[in-house]
């Protein structure tokens, strides 16, 4: 069961979550555990399923998807008819209008629909995970010089389930680097996923870049995969200038996370996304949401 923070209604609520069963019974049998690390976590179980949402027969599985999970198609900027295989409606557009943002430069907003989870202060070797586990930065991403200039900074862990709008997209405007690929196995990104497989996101396939943004510093933008995410796609044209909102990529099917490192003293997030953080609840996010705010 996963909890999660409501901050318009400011209730908690259980996440409906997809493929629920399966995901127990992995994550908690010896047999599910054993067939995890034989298979299940390799790259071809993902490809294989991969190849099937992208399948003509995978577009059966749409209605019901949308029906089991309540997605609202109204804001959707396509029908059901343009949908030729799953992919197609997981990675769906949004109508612009279904994401209001803000264009004040000192207001940051979330780069995507997702659970939400800030750190601040962050300590590079125990940066925290939703149950309180410890990963570390320099682990993460490889990288030791690049690593030290997030000391004491901020860190975004935005998990994308597979029931929400799975593009994400630039939080300022400025310039993103080329993309930085690391392999990795493909575990399932849900808390009950996270609690069994220690520094589970520095195991997982990942893709990161360096967003030079004008009002929030050198962001880290990392993209991590999942099980049964078949892609990882960037739309981005590296080192051209982009502005807030902009898309950045899109996942396809899948739960995946995005996870954004700011440097030290450049954003402040908001009291209520911090409270829940060190309660160990995450807080529903909508793309273009205001999460924080520029420290002046």
């Amino acid at each position: 069961m996963i909890k999660y923070y409501n901050r318009k209604s400011k209730k908690y609520e259980i996440e409906k979550v997809a493929g629920e069963k399966y995901l127990n019974w992995i994550y908690s049998s010896p047999i599910g555990m054993n067939l995890l690390e034989l298979f299940i976590k390799k790259k071809l179980f993902s490809s294989i399923y991969g190849k099937y949402c992208d399948s003509k027969i995978s577009k059966k599985k749409i209605n019901s998807f949308i029906k089991d999970f309540n997605i609202d198609m109204k804001i959707c900027s396509s029908s059901l008819n343009d949908f030729n295989n799953f992919n197609d409606f997981f990675t769906r557009k949004l109508k612009k209008d279904s994401r209001p943002m803000t264009k004040d430069k000192n207001i940051l907003i979330s780069p995507g629909d997702g659970k939400l989870l800030a750190y601040e202060n962050i300590n590079l070797n125990k940066v925290s995970n939703i149950k309180g586990i410890n990963y570390s930065f320099y682990e993460l991403i490889k990288d030791n010089k690049l690593a030290d200039k997030y000391s004491n900074g901020t860190c975004l862990i935005l998990r994308l389930c597979p029931t929400d709008y799975h593009r994400f997209h630039f939080i300022d405007h400025g310039i993103c680097s080329n993309t930085k690929k690391i392999k990795g196995d493909y575990y399932s990104v849900n808390p009950l996923a996270l609690v069994k497989v220690p520094q589970l996101f520095c195991k997982n396939k990942r893709e990161y870049s360096i967003f030079h943004s004008e009002n929030f510093g050198n962001i880290l933008f990392m993209e991590v995969g999942a099980t049964c995410v078949g892609s990882i796609i960037q739309t981005y044209t590296p080192n051209e200038k982009v502005s807030k909102g902009e898309e950045k990529g899109y996942f396809k099917f899948g739960g995946s996370t995005v996870i954004l490192f700011f440097e030290k003293e450049k954003i402040k997030i908001d009291k209520d996304i911090i409270k829940q953080s060190e309660s160990g609840h995450e807080t529903q996010v909508f793309m273009g949401e205001s999460i924080g705010f520029k420290i002046k």
